[in-house]
């Protein structure tokens, strides 16, 4: 009969204790990832404790399908550090190398300048019309360190959707259907 007929049949001859039991299981592991997700933020001080490089821009030290750890600290953002920031007016973050930092003396505000490490010309282009620098709100975070290639698999469900949905009621299928 295949796989699926066989989970579908596993699910018809289940009592709806059961069911309801496993689909309990099913809400507990969705809202511990969560809570793991929200304790990661407190803990790295970054909205996006966790980010997927998506393009080539920071080749050659990191590949699209990277993925990043970042973490957010009180201090100074200095030249040379690789942040995550967010643009007005767009939702995907950018992950760039810090080129310049103006301090701006009778403020104390800094402005940040960006480009990617396989770019030609800095970031200005990138960022909201007239906008020229980045400021410390534009900052999700740091990189700190890496997993090579390990984001493949958000960037493959992200460019084909079926994949996720497919792949995300497989799962809730064998949580469902499991005998234990």
């Amino acid at each position: 009969m295949g796989f699926i007929g066989d989970q579908v049949e596993s699910i018809r001859s289940m009592q709806v204790r059961h069911v309801l039991s496993q689909i309990i299981s099913l809400g507990m592991i969705v809202t511990s990832a969560l809570i793991i997700w929200k304790g990661l933020m407190v803990a790295t001080g970054s909205e996006s404790p966790v980010v997927v490089v998506l393009s080539g821009s920071m080749e050659p030290g990191f590949k699209r399908g990277d993925i990043l750890f970042l973490r957010m600290s009180k201090e100074p953002i200095r030249t040379g550090e690789i942040v995550v920031f967010n643009i007005d007016g767009r939702e995907i973050p950018i992950v760039h190398r810090v080129i310049k930092v103006h301090e701006r003396q009778e403020s104390a505000e800094v402005d940040i300048l960006t480009k990617g490490d396989n770019n030609f010309g800095d970031d200005r282009l990138l960022y909201a019309q007239g906008q020229l620098w980045l400021h410390q709100h534009h900052i999700m975070g740091r990189a700190v360190g890496y997993l090579p290639y390990v984001g493949w698999v958000t960037i493959v469900m992200t460019e084909k959707p079926i994949i996720k949905y497919l792949l995300i009621g497989a799962l809730g299928l064998l949580v469902i259907t499991s005998k234990e």
